[in-house]
């Protein structure tokens, strides 16, 4: 196949061109492998899309009952959520709409 490809390769109707291509994936689909081999975590593999992302704000909506499993886990968590707060105001300031800063 490939050496057909490389005698046609000079071939300048795009009519004929375009048939030769249309017959060599045709011939390529044709000769394929019937299961063809997957790598487990790309696209279409057995492991694609197993191990899921939980972004961290979903803890916000537990029930308290929920929280009061982990209690020492939720108050450690409240205090860096603060201390993320009073770095945020004090790098950014704490009222995003304020615009008298700006000239």
């Amino acid at each position: 196949m490939r050496d057909r490809f490389e005698q046609n390769r000079c071939v300048s109707d795009p009519i004929a061109a375009h048939k030769l291509l249309v017959d060599g994936e045709e011939e390529l689909f044709k000769s394929q492998h019937w299961q063809p081999k997957m790598w487990p975590k790309t696209i279409g593999g057995n492991a694609y899309g197993r191990v899921s992302f939980v972004p961290d704000w979903v803890l916000d909506y537990w029930h308290p009952l929920e929280k009061a499993q982990y209690p020492e886990y939720f108050a450690r968590r409240e205090q860096r959520k603060e201390e993320f707060i009073r770095m945020w105001e004090k790098e950014y300031g704490n009222d995003p709409e304020d615009k008298s800063h700006h000239h």
